[in-house]
């Protein structure tokens, strides 16, 4: 059904952004055949009066220019907006079979859903089904469970508040904490392990800190890919003289060189900006070891007699200081070298930056969360901020950037499967019941559960689960054991087509899209991973007139699993400022006043304690944390092993996938590629552009193996390999995973490489 052109390998050499970033834009918006549907929307997407942008979670700026997206949120937009459908016709044409052998990029090509629909296991089709039916179908399996504990409720970072909201309070009412979420796959360590040592699961930078910054450090993040309205904050800070260190095993080509596309003279000049004053090429896992160097300087540097730590700052508000000196102190030079891959003197460059900064602030990303100790190696960031009081003062703090549009706001109210005894008491208060107090499943929790058969229903309020879990082939199995599957989604996706024995796709509303009910157009709100809460409405007319928002479909799944529910369903459904007002009356220190501050124009920031120096701690206190060692991940004897990342291609926004390209590394029409070291492919004796196998080293009797894939010598720190998420899911073994968040490990998964077929001759340069 599919066509692809020959895989094309080519090295990038222009600056990120620029013109590319044009051209792609206005390629995107053709492809979709929405180029007048698409541009008006643009107009609105992060303005006021308009609506979010669906793609990722990086605050609006001032509103001061008329144009606040980026080459990959329009590609979300126009992705959302295509002319393309998915109708009845579709799926008789296909049975689901048929489906499964296309590819993620096929699938995400056909465009968006019109009706919900049912499978039907006789003839392996999705048939229409009406809506009173799909909501009494899960009704009919939801009420028949043993126990409550039985079905897993996931939720995707692009629901947004109200749904969000009322879907934990649907849900705890029928009897469950079983909450698996998306960020329990990215940034759950930043959500368990900052609390005890600031007090809260989320960053304390804003915008305006960025112009008050004297450093910026950018660990583990691709800025240019993953968060590109990012990059203007970063030209605009190195156009200051600011110097900002980047620390990534691969160099990205946004953080090297960038060409803002809205900057007139630069765009006219070919101009661009040098971004990184400094790049770490860390090696996989090398992060806690870089960190703990740093300190280890700023320790030696104060005993001996310089004034570097901010010893008011430590004597008021911190504790455990002695502890993370001396276990810095004591650590060897040379371990830390061999375990970062960051000679001594780049370490001591680092440190004399942060040493010099009078606010510093230290961005993050995957690349720490996603280890075997990610909560733990987050801890240490704060760690180090710590020493120079670096909390609490304008240019400063601690920048977790988070991935999904709302994923943070979800979090905050109420989608958590370890709820606080505080949120529960304040859901008993306000809504008349009592909610269970044991802690639900995340989402590993929730594959173990499928497979033992203690789980039985499924349903994902958006998102595409089974494709971003790890240990593909595993969790295809557990998912197909469910007696009933719910995908709610915009888009056709590779999690509808691994379904359990009976299974519904509902449409939904899409974030671009008017919302109308019976008291009129309605707007909803989004967090963004600074703690801002805006108001998003959507503007286009929805795809069909069968798709329903969110809050709607969340409403009648509880009125039609919980017929003798006193909460108010249908008023929700039909007014959003009621779940607005409780959503204020559970959480009364943020969001008090809701209804009126979400007026503003800029919404309103939810209060970050940290930023007043205010510790929510047991204590009170901030608290250095202690990670003894180097090590990150368990360590593995296997002689043969290297470390794999999964990683995002640039035409790609999570498991969407907009293209086969992913131009700044130079990869064209092939997403089956693995970036490696060069001197590491000499020694295992492969070709250039050899065709391997990657296995996992693990000793739990399964075979983990994925083929096919094509070798480009690329800059990696030896024993360091990357290769494309969620193609690479099937060799992340389902246990290897952080405990205190139980985030998969998925920076750091040991393989090793397996040669295969010689290649055939190259015609193209290799990068």
């Amino acid at each position: 059904m599919s066509e692809k052109k020959p895989p094309r390998y080519k090295p990038y050499d222009q600056p990120a952004g620029g013109w590319g970033a044009a051209a792609a834009t206005a390629k995107v918006l053709l492809e979709q055949s929405v180029v007048a549907k698409g541009s008006r929307a643009l107009l609105a997407m992060n303005q006021p009066g308009g609506f979010k942008c669906p793609s990722c979670a990086f605050p609006d700026a001032d509103h001061t220019r008329k144009l606040e997206f980026c080459e990959n949120g329009v590609k979300a937009l126009a992705f959302e907006a295509t002319q393309a459908r998915v109708t009845r016709e579709f799926f008789a044409r296909h049975t689901v079979s048929e489906l499964m052998e296309q590819s993620d990029y096929w699938l995400e090509m056909q465009g968006r859903l019109t009706e919900p629909m049912r499978y039907d296991a006789a003839t392996d089709h999705y048939v229409p089904c009406d809506w009173d039916s799909a909501f009494a179908l899960i009704a009919r399996h939801l009420r028949s469970l043993e126990s409550p504990h039985q079905a897993e409720f996931y939720t995707s970072g692009r629901t947004p508040n109200e749904a969000a909201f009322l879907y934990a309070i649907f849900v705890r009412q029928f009897g469950t904490n079983n909450f698996p979420d998306c960020s329990n796959m990215c940034h759950e360590p930043t959500s368990r392990g900052l609390p005890p040592a600031i007090g809260v699961g989320k960053g304390t930078v804003v915008l305006d800190d960025f112009e008050h910054a004297d450093a910026i450090f950018v660990m583990g993040q691709n800025t240019g890919t993953n968060s590109p309205r990012m990059m203007t904050h970063l030209v605009e800070a190195r156009k200051r003289g600011i110097p900002i260190v980047a620390v990534n095993p691969m160099p990205e080509r946004a953080l090297i060189r960038f060409t803002e596309p809205q900057d007139v003279v630069q765009m006219a000049t070919f101009g661009s900006t040098e971004i990184a004053s400094e790049f770490v090429h860390i090696r996989i896992g090398g992060d806690l070891a870089l960190l703990k160097g740093m300190m280890k300087v700023v320790f030696e540097r104060e005993a001996a007699g310089e004034a570097v730590l901010d010893h008011a700052f430590l004597r008021e508000h911190t504790e455990g200081l002695e502890a993370v000196r001396a276990d810095a102190l004591a650590q060897d030079w040379g371990e830390i070298v061999r375990v970062s891959g960051v000679s001594e003197a780049q370490i001591r460059r680092c440190a004399e930056i942060y040493i010099r900064a009078k606010a510093t602030i230290i961005c993050y990303g995957m690349g720490l969360t996603q280890h075997q100790q990610g909560s733990r190696l987050v801890q240490q960031v704060a760690n180090l901020l710590f020493l120079r009081g670096n909390f609490g003062r304008p240019g400063a703090g601690i920048s977790p950037i988070r991935g999904h549009s709302n994923v943070q706001g979800d979090r905050t109210v109420g989608i958590d499967e370890k709820p606080s005894p505080a949120y529960l008491d304040k859901v008993r208060e306000v809504f008349g019941f009592e909610p269970p107090r044991e802690h639900g499943h995340h989402t590993v929790e929730s594959i173990e559960a499928m497979m033992d058969g203690s789980a039985k229903v499924f349903i994902g309020l958006g998102g595409n689960f089974v494709r971003a879990v790890p240990d593909t082939d595993r969790a295809y199995a557990a998912m197909r054991k469910l007696d009933l599957t719910v995908g709610i989604a915009t888009k056709l996706n590779r999690g509808h087509l691994v379904h359990g024995r009976n299974a519904l796709i509902l449409p939904v509303v899409a974030r671009s899209e008017r919302i109308v009910t019976a008291a009129g157009e309605q707007f909803v709100t989004i967090e963004d991973s600074m703690s801002n809460v805006t108001a998003s409405r959507g503007v286009l007319e929805p795809v069909s007139g069968d798709v329903l928002p969110e809050v709607e479909i969340v409403c009648r799944m509880a009125r039609a699993t919980l017929p003798d529910s006193r909460i108010p369903w249908e008023d929700y459904r039909a007014d959003y400022g009621l779940v607005r007002d409780r959503i204020a009356a559970v959480y009364p220190a943020i969001y008090t006043g809701f209804a009126d501050r979400i007026r503003e124009p800029k919404g309103f920031h939810l209060d970050v304690a940290p930023r007043r120096r205010i510790w929510l701690t047991p204590n009170g206190k901030a608290n250095f944390l202690l990670l003894e060692g180097l090590e990150v991940n368990d360590p593995i004897a296997d002689p043969s092993m290297l470390r794999l990342a999964t990683v995002r291609s640039h035409d790609q926004f999570n498991t969407s996938i907009y293209s086969y390209n992913d131009r700044y590394r130079g990869v064209y029409n092939d997403r089956m590629v693995l970036f490696m070291n060069l001197e590491d492919r000499r020694a295992r004796g492969l070709a250039k552009e050899a065709r391997v196998a990657l296995e996992t080293i693990s000793n739990d009797g399964h075979l983990r193996r994925v083929e096919g894939l094509t070798v480009l010598d690329y800059p990696m720190p030896r024993g360091a390999l990357a290769g494309y998420y969620p193609e690479l899911n099937p060799l992340l073994p389902l246990d290897y995973y952080d405990r205190i968040s139980g985030t998969p490990a998925a920076k750091s998964i040991p393989v090793r490489v397996i040669a295969m077929e010689a290649p055939e001759a190259s015609t193209e340069a290799g990068p």
